[in-house]
């Protein structure tokens, strides 16, 4: 398991609100196996992309990060 920090801890949590949007989208109750390609992409689009808006967020609150 990795180790994340409070920063990508709170990513995370930001990255569910869109994860279930497209969930609501696909469906609650359909099983992983029965995705097709095009809801798994989206899902992991989505997922990442709900991430690194985040990430990119946090950082830019923080002054501390050099980047």
């Amino acid at each position: 398991m990795v180790d994340l920090t409070e920063e990508e801890r709170m990513a995370i949590l930001a990255a569910v609100k869109p994860v279930a949007a497209i969930l609501d989208e696909i469906g609650w109750q359909t099983r992983l196996a029965d995705l097709s390609e095009h809801h798994v992409l989206s899902l992991i689009e989505v997922a990442v992309g709900g991430f690194q808006d985040a990430m990119r967020e946090i950082a830019a609150s923080n002054p501390d990060v050099p980047f």
